[in-house]
């Protein structure tokens, strides 16, 4: 007997459960795309490389290229479609918004979660290669822009607006009551 190669899965995005049959090869980013046009997450290199298809999982970033949708059954899955609160733009969206971190914005859905979980890994304590001491007496190192910079580096922007990103991410991380400088 040949085992099958698809299974029925239940997602868990944006707070709400979709079940689909999916081909266990299928990524994380075409069952968004293909199979519940949830299109705001890009398919930019499909290889991991640009981040422009970043999403959250359990609140960690994750390019979903890479994931496969059968491995993300049971975790919780924000889309940039799921990060705004109605009508009430996420301050890192408010962010992009105000200080243009986007230029064609195909890269910007991937920047904006990738920034989302930038602050909370910042404000957790969780030191980057920028970091100059990790030492935990040392404590939380300032939000600086190259930290941003370095923390960001996996999510490429093909047009260069890489000095507003970081200038919103650091305005972001401020709205949200951490020490940024740009």
């Amino acid at each position: 007997m040949t085992p099958s190669t698809s299974s029925a899965i239940t997602l868990n995005i944006n707070g709400e459960k979709y079940t689909l049959p999916v081909d266990h090869r299928t990524t994380l980013l075409d069952a968004l795309r293909e199979h519940l046009d949830l299109t705001g997450s890009k398919k930019g290199c499909d290889l991991g490389q640009c981040g422009a298809c970043t999403v959250l999982l359990d609140g960690r970033r994750a390019v979903s290229c890479l994931q496969l949708a059968v491995a993300a059954e049971g975790r919780a899955i924000t889309t940039i479609e799921g990060v705004a609160d109605g009508e009430r733009l996420h301050p890192v969206q408010q962010a992009f918004l105000d200080l243009d971190g986007y230029q064609c914005g195909y890269c910007t859905p991937g920047q904006i979660c990738s920034a989302i979980a930038v602050i909370e890994e910042h404000a957790a304590g969780w030191p980057s290669a920028a970091t100059d001491d990790v030492r935990p007496e040392a404590g939380v190192p300032a939000l600086s822009a190259e930290e941003i910079r370095e923390r960001m580096s996996g999510n490429l922007c093909r047009c260069g607006a890489y000095v507003s990103i970081v200038q919103a991410v650091a305005q972001a991380a401020g709205v949200q009551g951490k020490e940024a400088v740009a």
